[in-house]
């Protein structure tokens, strides 16, 4: 029975001891795991663009603002020019009315009123197409910019790209460490230079 006993302390001490290397050696490996996970952790996997400065100088969105400057003041030059043609025949209507007769007044003054709402209608269409211009060019400007982060955060191991603006609640502090917004606004002002040649 003596026998059995030191045979079953000495099979039990080796399974302890065996035990215990096989421990060590899973501690050396899951060391090793934790520290290339922070070596890798270093680099940050989620980020931030200040959307603020983004649509300030980006010049996509320059290019995007001037061009809709420039249909603006092209619609409301048209709309404006129609409106001082309209008034200056309704100004030498009324300084002749005095010298036509009551069918003629009521003729002229029909051709006004269609005149007039011809001319409201018109304007309203081409402010319609102004804002329709604007939604057209805003999403525009998005994909470029969604697209453009998508092969940003690619490129640099981003895992998510936020924007940030001023005042936006959603995103109440957000370290400066993690603003990519220069990098991000040079690469993207140059792969517009590259697309406008």
């Amino acid at each position: 029975m003596k026998i059995t006993a030191s045979i079953f302390t000495k099979i039990t001490l080796g399974v302890l001891l065996a035990g215990s290397i096989t421990a060590c050696n899973q501690n050396k490996t899951a060391d090793k795991t934790a520290a290339s996970q922070t070596a890798t952790s270093d680099k940050p996997e989620i980020v931030y663009i200040n959307q603020d400065t983004l649509s300030l100088k980006y010049d996509y969105a320059k290019d995007m603002r001037k061009r809709l400057e420039d249909k603006g003041k092209s619609a409301q030059s048209d709309v404006g020019g129609r409106k001082q043609a309209f008034q200056r025949e309704v100004a030498e209507y009324q300084k002749d009315a005095s010298t036509l007769s009551a069918d003629q007044r009521a003729t002229k003054e029909q051709q006004l009123q269609r005149k007039g709402q011809e001319l409201q209608t018109y304007e309203q269409n081409a402010s319609a197409q102004f804002q329709n211009d604007q939604a057209g060019e805003t999403q525009k400007l998005y994909e470029k910019v969604y697209n453009f982060s998508k092969e940003y955060a690619k490129d640099n191991g981003y895992k998510m790209v936020f924007t940030f603006t001023n005042g936006n609640t959603n995103l109440l502090f957000a370290d400066k460490s993690l603003d990519v917004t220069a990098d991000f606004l040079k690469k993207l002002n140059d792969a517009y230079a590259k697309e406008k040649k």
